[in-house]
């Protein structure tokens, strides 16, 4: 299974990933044009898409998603609460597809499961991919770690992980206290302290690679996340690489 951050952050987000013949975006927050311009930079076409999973409703998340379903005639799947709450935005859909969140279904050569997380939307969710011998886990725009994302990670070869912002950085910085709250709250976004110490309990896991994601561009910087994520996992040695994924490019294409 092979898998890119097209690009992760408060002004889009996007991820692939293959197995075999069948190429799924995760979320498609950028135009279409924009997308097609970051594919093409890993060298891979939006015409050999088969589907977009959708996380949940925000902009940052489906700006693309209408657009590329009509042009490609790409199926859209997302639970029946995300359809509903991004209706206006997304339109008229190729096809629409639904799932039940924490039920596993089967898209060609992948088997998705998606679970809940906790973020400020109707039915947020992430996702374990799995191509039967790998599996990878997608969670960001979760607010906390809960139980079940501790239990959807554990067993993945694979984890694209937010990191949102640092402490600091979100209260000495110029957000309005409203959107300060709304950030640190467990709907909110994922601290980098809180991404390194689920890291750290995942020292001893499955995991070959890990992923960090949707850092924001006021609040955080890529050196500020690496610095405090290798101070809490540097003494356990864990055996999984480590990449930061940008809002203005695309990762290098893993392979798991």
């Amino acid at each position: 299974m092979r898998f890119c951050v097209l690009g992760s952050g408060s002004r889009g987000n996007s991820i692939l990933i293959e197995s075999g013949s069948t190429a799924v975006l995760i979320d498609a927050g950028f135009s279409g044009k924009e997308l097609r311009r970051r594919l093409e930079l890993i060298n891979r076409s939006p015409e050999n898409l088969t589907a977009i999973l959708v996380t949940h409703e925000h902009g940052d998340h489906i700006s693309g998603v209408g657009v590329l379903s009509r042009l490609l005639n790409l199926p859209v799947y997302a639970n029946i609460g995300t359809h509903r709450a991004a209706e206006a935005k997304l339109q008229k859909l190729y096809q629409r597809a639904e799932f039940e969140t924490g039920t596993t279904f089967a898209l060609n050569d992948l088997e998705i499961h998606p679970f809940r997380i906790s973020h400020d939307t109707t039915d947020p969710v992430g996702f374990v991919v799995s191509d039967g011998t790998s599996s990878l886990c997608c969670c960001t725009d979760t607010g906390k770690i809960t139980s079940l994302i501790r239990q959807r990670t554990r067993r993945c070869q694979a984890l694209i992980l937010e990191a949102n912002y640092d402490p600091q950085m979100l209260a000495d910085g110029p957000y309005p206290l409203p959107i300060k709250q709304r950030v640190r709250s467990s709907h909110g976004h994922l601290a980098n302290d809180d991404a390194a110490r689920f890291l750290a309990e995942l020292a001893d896991s499955s995991l070959q690679q890990v992923v960090l994601a949707h850092l924001s561009s006021t609040n955080n910087l890529p050196e500020l996340v690496s610095a405090r994520i290798q101070q809490e996992i540097r003494p356990l040695n864990p055996a999984f690489s480590l990449d930061i994924a940008l809002q203005e490019q695309p990762t290098r294409v893993f392979v798991v």
